[in-house]
């Protein structure tokens, strides 16, 4: 070991998520969103619409205050699987942790049930854009936990990884309700 407790031998650059990885650890699984994230297009994407095909099979089976429990009880363990996944990988905000897609959206939905198919087409392309793009408040999110390059991963960057998809998905429901609004939806 060096004078700065680090091991000189040891990797220094960031390790490629994959399935031999994903199964090595339980929050791999959930952060990776149950191997949605190794996708090698558009991870985020692919991680969202796991969600909504995921929704439409469990919704059923839940309550509200199930729905509740599970959207409150999958933050706090997604920041810890979040946390401990971005750690092994070595990336504060890798694109393959996607479990922060799959709660934002699963949030959208449930507050948006009952939907027609188009309306939950509409929010799903809505929280991309905000996802993606990151405007105003969903890029203030973003900035407010990264952290600066060099500095361990700990809770702040696991945090930050699940904030600003809850504020894209916010804004995504605001987007919703003002159409409804509007429009009478």
């Amino acid at each position: 070991m060096n004078g700065a407790g680090m091991d000189p031998t040891a990797p220094q650059g960031p390790v490629r998520p994959t399935a031999a990885f994903m199964v090595k650890h339980p929050s791999s699984w959930l952060a990776l969103g149950f191997g949605s994230g190794l996708s090698p297009w558009a991870p985020g994407t692919v991680g969202t619409l796991w969600a909504w095909l995921s929704f439409g099979v469990i919704n059923p089976w839940l309550s509200d205050a199930a729905w509740g429990a599970v959207l409150a009880l999958g933050l706090v363990v997604g920041v810890a699987a979040c946390t401990r996944c971005a750690q092994a990988l070595r990336i504060a905000d890798p694109s393959a942790i996607v479990w922060d897609e799959i709660l934002a959206f699963w949030l959208i939905l449930w507050l948006l049930s009952p939907a027609s198919w188009v309306t939950q087409g509409v929010a799903f392309a809505l929280f991309r854009y905000f996802d993606a793009a990151k405007p105003g408040p969903v890029g203030w999110a973003d900035r407010c936990f990264k952290g600066t390059p060099g500095e361990p991963i700990a809770w702040r960057q696991g945090f930050g990884i699940m904030f600003d998809d809850g504020v894209a998905a916010l804004c995504t429901l605001m987007v919703m309700a003002i159409a409804r609004a509007a429009l009478g939806w």
